[in-house]
């Protein structure tokens, strides 16, 4: 396999680099969320609540302590954006069968299309950035983001089929 060259020195990285990265990931961040913050304000929503319709939608019958959890927000902020959704009829909450103390939380019908038209916006623009960095970046992108994310959050997200160390 050909050895990729890079001007970046890997062991040595500069206060400069380190600081393009945040910059990058400031505008990147800035431009990714840009198209679901405007498709969201005509809902009367905001980025909280497009966190919620995501994991709730990725992970139907979620409960609120588990949502807690990922989220890493109190308590009385999920309760003010999931009191909405519930309200507007976006997220249901249903009883656990095995119990009935417990409530599950899964995307309604609306929360569903609003869900997929959301990350359509945002997976045409990872796949567009992914075409123009070509297939060996994608990889790398992916050990980057892993390598941001604490240890513990790591398991949450797909599995890095390169590390062994996890």
């Amino acid at each position: 396999m050909a050895q990729i060259k890079s001007s970046v020195n890997l062991l040595y990285l500069r206060d400069e680099e380190l600081r393009q990265a945040i910059e990058l990931l400031y505008y990147a961040y800035r431009d990714f969320t840009a198209e679901p913050d405007a498709i969201l304000a005509r809902h009367g929503f905001g980025r909280a609540h497009h966190r919620v319709i995501y994991f709730v939608g990725r992970n139907p019958g979620i409960t609120v302590s588990e949502l807690l959890a990922i989220l890493r927000i109190t308590k009385q902020s999920l309760s003010r954006v999931l009191g909405q959704l519930l309200r507007e009829s976006f997220v249901e909450q249903r009883k656990d069968d095995a119990d009935g103390r417990r409530r599950r939380l899964f995307l309604t019908d609306k929360a569903i299309e609003l869900e997929r038209l959301l990350t359509a916006k945002q997976s045409d623009r990872i796949a567009r950035a992914y075409r123009e960095a070509g297939a060996e970046a994608v990889g790398g992108f992916r050990t980057v983001l892993r390598g941001i994310i604490n240890e513990d959050d790591r398991r949450r997200v797909a599995p890095d089929d390169h590390a062994e160390s996890d």
